[in-house]
């Protein structure tokens, strides 16, 4: 069960338009390593889970996941909100603008709308423990280059705790990946799948 608290993770308050910002960032709304596909691969994969610590690892990182889906959302809304036609036009924000106008739309800063097909779980503890690492580490890359890019001090500072957080994540999901390996060494369990065979 999920308690929705109506306030974000960390305060978002953007000051100044920036459409051509804003088209940056929807990558981690709905890119290939934003946080749409995070929380839904977290959330899908505790299920097969064995291990009562993974399953609650996997569940709490994913329900922190949907968090920063939501701040993603309001950095870009507030990077759009009351545009004018010219800043539409003269930021390359046209074509979006066209589809979406000033919605929030899953969809990575190339226009390839989000898909499941990116996210992996696979229903073994292993693949699917490695794979939340490869995922933290290529969500941390990408807020790595909106840095590189952004000049906007208040986009800049959440950014910078969302880049920390999936440091944090990806620590986190290497206690699990050795408590896993720890729980198949005690039961030498390496020529099954303990997800799926008993």
């Amino acid at each position: 069960m999920f308690i929705y608290e109506k306030k974000l993770q960390y305060p978002v308050k953007i000051k100044n338009t920036n459409p051509r910002l804003a088209s940056l960032i929807i990558s981690q709304y709905g890119g290939p390593d934003g946080e749409l596909g995070a929380s839904l691969r977290y959330l899908s994969q505790r299920f097969s889970m064995p291990y009562p610590e993974l399953k609650g690892l996997l569940t709490d990182i994913g329900t922190e996941e949907l968090g920063h889906l939501e701040m993603i959302g309001a950095i870009v809304h507030q990077l759009t909100r009351n545009l004018t036609e010219d800043q539409i036009r003269s930021a390359g924000f046209d074509a979006y603008f066209v589809d979406h106008t000033a919605g929030i739309y899953p969809t990575a800063a190339s226009g390839s709308p989000w898909n499941a097909a990116g996210i992996g779980v696979k229903g073994d503890l292993i693949a699917d423990l490695t794979e939340d690492l490869a995922a933290e580490q290529k969500a941390r890359v990408t807020y790595d280059n909106i840095l590189r890019l952004s000049d906007d001090p208040d986009v800049n500072d959440v950014i910078k705790f969302l880049r920390e957080r999936e440091i944090v994540h990806f620590q986190r999901f290497g206690e699990g990946l050795r408590l896993a390996k720890d729980k198949m060494d005690a039961k030498n369990l390496y020529f099954v799948n303990p997800s799926f065979d008993r």
